[in-house]
């Protein structure tokens, strides 16, 4: 997880009153936000063979209410409001296709791998959607969840040949903003290397 170098720290009082309550929603007006960056996964499975095959990722598909860079909580009577003063650096499907391609580079097991906008003649497509990428309030101390339903698609014929959802919740170190961040990455992370691990060692 890194936050941008540009920006400062967040406003305490902005912190303690979205968890105290208050809407969530950035206002038109106030101090600039702080954005977030996660960090791709980078150690593997001894098991994942070497792929002499070519990978598409396709951005993640997702709802208006996660396709943004605000960052997402939940209460206990389930409303989805957002960290005031704080971003992603980019849309979070967006973020999380960057993080899928890196993160498929760093097996060191396949070479051909890329996005959906390089022109690529890939073998198999990987396409998934993001279900579940908030904080969710209601205990003692805020929980990340990250659910992504992934596919892989055989090419040219678009056929689906596998299918599975990967799902993690982590607790917060504590109520700060960055202890957030940091449970945003780790759980993001371990679904990242279960969906690579699955991938090469599933298209055949």
């Amino acid at each position: 997880m890194t936050r941008s170098p540009t920006i400062k720290g967040l406003m305490a009082a902005l912190l303690l009153s979205v968890l105290a309550g208050c809407t969530g929603l950035v206002p038109g007006s106030g101090p600039p936000a702080d954005y977030y960056m996660l960090s791709p996964k980078s150690t593997f499975s001894d098991k994942i063979p070497l792929i002499d095959w070519q990978l598409v990722v396709e951005e993640p598909q997702a709802s208006g209410v996660l396709s943004t860079q605000r960052i997402a909580l939940t209460r206990r009577d389930m409303r989805i409001q957002y960290y005031a003063g704080a971003r992603w650096t980019e849309a979070a499907p967006r973020m999380i296709q960057t993080l899928l391609v890196e993160s498929f580079e760093n097996t060191g097991k396949i070479v051909a791998v890329g996005r959906q906008a390089v022109t690529l003649r890939s073998d198999f497509n990987l396409k998934s959607e993001l279900r579940e990428f908030q904080s969710e309030l209601g205990g003692v101390l805020p929980k990340v969840r990250v659910r992504i339903n992934s596919k892989i698609i055989k090419m040219p014929k678009r056929k689906i040949i596998a299918s599975r959802t990967f799902e993690r919740l982590v607790e917060a170190e504590d109520a700060s903003m960055d202890a957030v961040v940091r449970a945003f990455d780790k759980a993001l992370g371990k679904v990242l290397k279960r969906i690579v691990e699955w991938t090469l060692m599933t298209a055949k």
